[in-house]
């Protein structure tokens, strides 16, 4: 990396984010990786480790408690020592157990190449190696002691070892009893690892032994009696061929682990890699932020809404900052450069900051802190002069330090014209051609400006000078914008406002600050007509104007939305009294219909009454029967009024196809059609995990289309005596025929009713021929029900006029 791109990482303070982001990771290695941040060198790179960091993101809000690499150890020095020969300690062969473990784990949750193919490709050759992992979990116990099981000679040695310990023991405790009189405590002690009597200085002649150790005050003596000594001698012997034997097994565990280095070294890269991911994720979530996207293009556009400093945020949420102003940032793909103007402390550096750090963490695989998705060019280089560069050491003054910076700038520039087409330069300088006299400045800045809309994809300065204000007026790629001021207030407000110049507000922060009114008067007076002071005047004036704008769409937007929910409270008003209306009609229309059905019945059980009685009785003149009949046919006509109507639905011709999203309407849920039968009246749907069959009926297009129903095949003519209305044969038969001869008119009415009602085809009547009274009585009464077709006579061989044939619809 170039001098000035690390220069460029410095002053955005790109180590101080990765410090955050480090503070995120599970491992050791996965904190060193973090903190020492990389930039990927290729657009190809940058989007993968966004998919990345978006797979891991879902992952680990799926799975319960989060994605955890609890168990996964930097096994890196481990490794280089067992692929070298050398013998690893306990401790470490079971970190590198537990971290093959974890590495299994992981990849079981992780591997489903539909939903996470980035990551399922990333584990995809990861070898977990299980009969290592039992090996070293066989040969070592907890804490990295070798276990008894590992070494048939170790298990021989530390028996031996027990027996001869126990055998001092015993010794030492009769010698204990045997010279209590000449001991200053009956407690065994140890010096130099030997066991050793407290015995008091007068009697030590009197105990044969080793003197290992006396007290401060020479009172008493430490002896190792000589009756343990050739034991003790014995168990330092035993106790270095249990080491050796101990050694010898951590020896061939090692051994093991330098044959599988290779596979060992790519699964701590991708352990690694996982915790890097991991941690970006969970960075991203607790930012609040979005995934961005890369452009294919380094001409594409930058949009950034409500945009917010990340390290401002992290002081907002872990130091109790003062809340951050996000800044929205829109540069076209005509546009070259943007010319930031306004007072100092307004907020110009932290625009550029964020800018640029918005393009790094985009270029890490970082989400971004935004409003929406962000969008924006691959930037392979992010140069920046920010700040002052002053050295005493180096002889250098502010100016002549921003210049050589500048320098190495344009010689990057020079060097990256080579980069990809894909590839982006953002350039960001800060407080540009100052240090210097201000018309030389301006005039430098200027042409640098210029010099840059030709090199550099984007290049967003900060500036004083009046002059560059003017130069989006002169070149369509330069573009102002400005941090806003509160005259009110007299102090900046953080945001940034696009297409009007800012002013310095020198004069109103110093009369902020407390300065002399006699000198700020002064320089008011000094400020000269038709410059710099009319210049800032017609700014102020676009200020307001943009601001009583701002207000105006304001208040326009309130009233819009205060009239989208006076519309939703009428239409959902409207909704309920329709429902309301049509629940009272029906209701009303079944207590109709139930009291004409009770009608109905009454009316039946007067004319059997009157059939039972077997004579006529009259009522005001009329037969009793005959007004009976009058009376069921008035309701019936009663009934087929007020009989719903049945509901038209207008499909317009709509019919699903295969590949089709349609909506089940028993589920409520789209589906979509797999396969659709022959005569089109059955579908095979998928809903979800869900393989269905069902009606055409049951089904509507995912815009409330109704479908149609489907062609009928074409008919057969086969000649008959079938009637275009029947649904049976037209074959007289003794089922399909009620005689009625020497009945009365209302007998005869029943007695056919009940014979219709079962129909499924013409029904003959046999009433004979006579005086005509019943033939007439029941043609007039068919003729007012609204399921008889028609009514004719029969033929001559069925009856001719004295019997006649129903057709039911």
């Amino acid at each position: 990396m170039s001098e000035i791109h690390q220069d460029t990482l410095e002053l955005l303070e790109w180590p101080r984010l990765a410090a955050h982001l480090a503070g995120f990771a599970s491992t050791a290695a996965g904190r060193r990786d973090c903190a020492g941040l990389g930039l990927p060198d290729h657009p190809a790179e940058s989007r993968r480790l966004l998919l990345e960091t978006t797979e891991l993101l879902a992952l680990d809000g799926l799975s319960e408690g989060g994605l955890s690499l609890q168990g996964a150890e930097d096994i890196a020095a481990t490794m280089a020592l067992c692929a070298k020969g050398g013998c690893a300690g306990g401790e470490e062969l079971l970190a590198l157990a537990s971290t093959l473990a974890t590495a299994r784990r992981l990849r079981r949750q992780i591997e489903d190449p539909e939903l996470r193919p980035i990551t399922t490709a990333l584990v995809a050759e990861l070898r977990t190696m299980p009969e290592l992992e039992q090996r070293l979990h066989f040969c070592l116990e907890e804490g990295g002691r070798v276990a008894d099981r590992a070494s048939g000679p170790l298990e021989a040695v530390r028996r031996q070892l027990l027996g001869l310990r126990a055998e001092r023991r015993e010794r030492l405790q009769e010698l204990v009893r045997r010279y209590a009189s000449l001991l200053q405590d009956t407690v065994v002690s140890e010096r130099s690892g030997r066991p050793v009597l407290a015995v008091k200085a007068g009697a030590a002649a009197q105990v044969s032994g080793l003197v290992h150790d006396s007290s401060a005050s020479g009172s008493t003596v430490y002896v190792e009696p000589q009756a343990v000594i050739p034991l003790g001698n014995r168990i330092r012997d035993a106790e270095g061929q249990e080491r050796e034997q101990e050694r010898q097994v951590r020896s061939e565990l090692s051994a093991l682990v330098g044959e599988q280095a290779e596979p060992l070294g790519h699964l701590q890269q991708v352990l690694v890699r996982l915790d890097a991911g991991l941690a970006r994720a969970r960075y991203g979530q607790w930012l609040g932020a979005v995934r961005p996207e890369l452009a294919e293009t380094a001409e594409a556009p930058f949009e950034l809404r409500e945009l917010r400093h990340p390290l401002l945020l992290w002081q907002e949420r872990r130091e109790g900052g003062r809340p951050v102003v996000p800044v929205s940032i829109s540069v076209g793909p005509e546009l070259r450069v943007v010319a930031i103007t306004g007072p100092n402390t307004g907020g110009k550096t932290v625009t550029l900051k964020s800018l640029g750090l918005a393009a790094l963490m985009a270029r890490a695989g970082l989400f971004l802190p935004c409003a929406g998705t962000p969008r924006l060019p691959w930037c392979g280089q992010v140069l920046a002069d920010i700040g002052d560069e002053q050295s005493l050491q180096q002889n250098l003054s502010t100016f002549s330090g921003h210049i050589r910076r500048i320098a190495r700038i344009l010689a990057a520039l020079a060097e990256g014209a080579t980069l990809a087409q894909d590839s982006a330069a953002l350039v960001l300088l800060d407080e540009v051609g100052a240090g210097t006299d201000p018309t030389e400045g301006s005039a430098l800045a200027a042409a640098l400006l210029r010099h840059l809309a030709d090199r550099a994809r984007l290049t967003v300065a900060t500036t004083h000078f009046g002059e560059l204000k003017a130069l989006k007026y002169a070149d369509s790629r330069f573009e102002n914008a400005s941090v806003a001021f509160d005259v009110e207030t007299l102090s900046p407000t953080y945001r940034l406002q696009w297409g009007i110049p800012g002013r310095s507000n020198a004069l109103a922060i110093a009369s902020r600050l407390g300065l002399d009114p006699a000198v700020l008067a002064a320089a008011a007076a000094q400020l000269e007509p038709g410059g710099e002071g009319d210049v800032n005047r017609v700014i102020e004036g676009l200020e307001q104007e943009r601001q009583r704008q701002q207000e105006a769409a304001e208040a326009a937007a309130v009233l819009l939305a205060r009239t989208e929910l006076l519309h939703e409270e009428l239409l959902q008003r409207w909704s309920q009294q329709k429902e309301q209306s049509a629940e009272l009609q029906e209701q009303r229309r079944q207590r109709l219909e139930l009291s004409i059905r009770e009608g109905q019945g009454e009316v039946r059980r007067l004319i059997r009454r009157l059939r039972s009685v077997g004579q006529e009785v009259r009522v005001g003149g009329r037969l009793a029967g005959e007004t009976a009949r009058q009376a069921g046919q008035r309701l019936r006509r009663l009934e087929q009024q007020h009989r719903p109507l049945p509901e038209q639905r207008d499909h317009g011709g709509w019919r699903p196809r295969v590949g089709d999203r349609i909506r089940l309407l028993a589920l409520g849920k789209a589906a979509e059609v797999l396969a659709i039968s022959e005569e089109g009246t059955e579908l095979t749907v998928r809903c979800g995990v869900l393989r269905l069959t069902v009606a055409l009926a049951a089904i509507e297009g995912l815009h409330g289309e109704k479908p149609a129903p489907p062609e009928p095949p074409p008919q057969v003519r086969i000649r008959s005596r079938r009637s275009p209305g029947s649904r049976g044969p037209d074959v007289r038969t003794e089922g399909n025929t009620v005689d009625v001869r020497g009945l009365r008119v209302h007998e005869a009415e029943a007695a056919v009713e009940e014979r219709l009602r079962g129909a499924n085809g013409p029904v003959w009547v046999i009433h004979g021929i006579g005086t005509g009274k019943l033939k007439r009585g029941l043609r007039e009464w068919l003729s007012g029900l609204a399921w008889v077709e028609r009514v004719s006579d029969a033929e001559q061989g069925d009856g001719g006029p004295g019997c006649s044939v129903i057709w039911v619809k």
